[in-house]
Order: C-alpha cells, then sequence, then structure tokens
C-alpha cells in the first residue's frame, strides 16, 4: 500500500499568524481503516473513546496557545459527537504544499496540523495521537464547521474522503471549530459513549487547564427538564485537584504544597497533600496527557522529595534515635501527589505510550521540587514535623 509523506516541517507560522501554511503535513491516511489499532490502540469501547479524545486534543492546543476558553462536547441520541470550541478555528486558505484547503488537509492527511510547527503551538497535547484525521477515517461521516475571520465554511466526508470542496456557508460574528462525527459501526465493537468516561476525562483537563470552561450534554438522557448535562471548571487547577482526590480522607496538613517553575522551555507544576492513610497516589501528565506508567517527570519528583526530606530529618533529629534506616518508599506513605509536565517534543516510551522518556526532564523536576520543598519545610516546621513523624511511623 502506497503511503504518501512529507516530513518537512513548515517554518512559516507562528503564534500570531495562523494561516495555511503553518499546517504541515507528514504523512498519509491510507492504512487507517486497515488497522484501526495501530493508530488509536484498539477498536474496542477504549478505541471509540479515544477519537473524541483526539477532536478535543485540537481544542486544548488553542487554549494552550491562548487561543480557547470553551470547549463543548455533545453526544447524539444516534452515538454521534459534537465538539466545539471557541478558538482561531482551523485554517481553510490553500496549504502550499499541497495545494488543497488547509481544513481538508488537517481532515484527511495523518499527522497534519499546526502542532507540528514549533511556531505555531509550543506544546501540544494531540502529538501523542494522531490527529482528527484519524477519526475522519473512523468514521461513516463527519462535517467540519470552521468560524473564521467573519465567515464560515464547511466540509463533509464520507469514511474520511471528502463529499465536496471546503466551501463558504455565510457570515459569522463569532469564531471556532466544530467538528461533528458518526463513528463507523463496521470498525468499532461498539457504538455506545459512556457519560462518565467522558466526564472523568473533561474534568481531568479542567483541573489540568485552570480558567478553562469544558461542558458534556447528553441528548440520549433527559435531565431537569432538558438534557443531561455537566460543566467543568477550575480556576485552583491541581490544587483543587488534588483536594478533591482527598476529599474522602483526613488531612495531614492544611492545604496543598503548590509547585510552577519553567526551566529550558520545560513548563513543571506540581501539587502535594498528605493526608493520615498509608496509601501512595501519584497521578502524573505529560502535555495534559496521563502518564499511567509514570516515567522520568515521576522518578524526578520522587528523588527529589525522598531527598529533601531526608535531609530535613537528618538536620533536625528526627531520625537519630532510630535503629533502622528510613526507605524512600517510607515518604510517600499518604501522599497524594500530582505532577504535569509540558514539554516541547515529549518522548513516550512502551506499547501503550504511558511512560515519559525525556531524561533532561528528570533534572528538571528534581530541581524544581527540590527548591520549592527546601523553602516549603523552613518555612512550616510545624507540618514537615507532622510528616516526618509520619514517614516514621510507616517505616
Amino acid at each position: 500500500m502506497k503511503e504518501e509523506k512529507d516530513l518537512a516541517v513548515s517554518q512559516n507560522g507562528s503564534g500570531a499568524d495562523y494561516g495555511a501554511s503553518s499546517i504541515t503535513a507528514l504523512e498519509g491516511l491510507e492504512a487507517v481503516r486497515k488497522r484501526p489499532g495501530m493508530y488509536i490502540g484498539s477498536t474496542d469501547s477504549k478505541g471509540l473513546h479515544h477519537l473524541v479524545w483526539e477532536v478535543v486534543d485540537n481544542s486544548i492546543d488553542e487554549h494552550l496557545a491562548g487561543h480557547c476558553t470553551h470547549i463543548y462536547v455533545t453526544i447524539h441520541p444516534d452515538n454521534s459527537i459534537t465538539v466545539k470550541d471557541n478558538g482561531r478555528g482551523i485554517p481553510t486558505g490553500i496549504q502550499p504544499k499541497l495545494k488543497k484547503s488547509a481544513l481538508e488537509v488537517v481532515m484527511t492527511v495523518l499527522h497534519a496540523g499546526g502542532k507540528f510547527d514549533k511556531n505555531t503551538y509550543k506544546v501540544s497535547g494531540g502529538l501523542h495521537g494522531v490527529g482528527v484525521s484519524c477519526v475522519n477515517a473512523l468514521s461513516i461521516h463527519l462535517r467540519a464547521e470552521v468560524h473564521r475571520e467573519g465567515k464560515k465554511f464547511e466540509q463533509e466526508y464520507k469514511q474520511g474522503k471528502p463529499l465536496y470542496d471546503v466551501r463558504e456557508i455565510g457570515s459569522t460574528d463569532s469564531r471556532g471549530t466544530i467538528v461533528t462525527f458518526l463513528p463507523d459501526p463496521e470498525i468499532f465493537e461498539t457504538d455506545e459513549y459512556k457519560f462518565d468516561i467522558l466526564a472523568h476525562r473533561l474534568r481531568e483537563l479542567s483541573f489540568l487547564n485552570k480558567g478553562l470552561h469544558l461542558e458534556l450534554v447528553d441528548e440520549r438522557e433527559k435531565e431537569n427538564g432538558g438534557y443531561k448535562t455537566e460543566h467543568f471548571h477550575s480556576e485552583g487547577g491541581l490544587q483543587e485537584f488534588v483536594l478533591w482526590l482527598d476529599e474522602a480522607k483526613q488531612k495531614l496538613i492544611e492545604k496543598p504544597i503548590y509547585i510552577t517553575t519553567l526551566e529550558d522551555n520545560v513548563d513543571v507544576e506540581v501539587a502535594i497533600m498528605y493526608n493520615t492513610s498509608y496509601s501512595e497516589n501519584i497521578i502524573s501528565f505529560v502535555n495534559n496527557i496521563s502518564t499511567r506508567d509514570g516515567g522520568t517527570h515521576v522518578s524526578g519528583f520522587r528523588r527529589a522529595l525522598t531527598r529533601e526530606f531526608k535531609k530535613y530529618g537528618d538536620d533536625n533529629g528526627f531520625f537519630k534515635k532510630l535503629n533502622f534506616n528510613i526507605s524512600g518508599e517510607d515518604f510517600m506513605e499518604g501522599l497524594t501527589a500530582i505532577v504535569s509536565v509540558k514539554v516541547p517534543e515529549p518522548q513516550f516510551k512502551g506499547q501503550t505510550k504511558g511512560e515519559l522518556g525525556n531524561s533532561e526532564v528528570l533534572g528538571i523536576v528534581s530541581r524544581s521540587v527540590g527548591d520549592a520543598l527546601k523553602i516549603f519545610l523552613e518555612e512550616n516546621p510545624n507540618h514537615a514535623k507532622r510528616i516526618i513523624e509520619k514517614v516514621v511511623l510507616a517505616a
């Protein structure tokens, strides 16, 4: 099977000028329908829901670039999905290399989009996936509508193939992108979207992107005279997230330890809470993507936490009379932490891509967390004492 490839990365786009030349095509789309598992992991319920995240990722990228404040996800009665945002709208001008509308390129060429141009997006969550074109290929029908520069444009597709050229359909005073797609029942083992699965991830995204509004509407279910709806919005971000995770637990410290730094274009954001339980809960993300298997960012976090608490305990005589050694694991008991990094070019390890591999991130996170913990321990001796006494009990 022939596969088109164009590996040139455009350098013409910029954050200020997100136009057709910012859209860079990396490779063709022919194999997606034949081997969907290679592109979305599976064709079961997880793969079905992954389609939604590929579209939402585009909207999140617009938010990360400072251009989107609202994202709406709607489940329709036929299990089709609409994702709508108020970002800049996918460009509709002619993409110079492929001589097609940039919208059509984004929708029909695998790994095509502004996120592959470093000048357009600094970081991108969608890099973990395969792009909205993959959603298009695996949908029996998809419609894209763009509101941009005072005009409305649309294009529809059947199984990834355009039904007509991108066309202008009117004027508008709004902006953004609206994508509606119906997954192909011949490809997926199930066609039913689960409200709870979508809600869980949208809630997560609201904590990871403070200030962003996300709304989920289920038109299959009536509620309070309308449709079942949930709205997600967090002004507290990771601090609010860690408190939400720990709401049923007894606090050991009054409020989360919050850390945020930027080094070598790597954004580090960490929230730490200690409770009276003996379980450990570290949740980690890279560019808003859950890294269930951890990686270098989590290793850097663990290293700093163990180093700083151990040094503080040694320096203040907490471990002097112990006839056993304190291990790194002892410092993790009763810990709830969220470690979120934003990395320009993440490298994922493992088949499921659930582990971050960038070696430079380990040192960056270790320094960031270590420096912040030093200050916290010096300024909050009572909290430090509580945590270290619990560590001794855990050992």
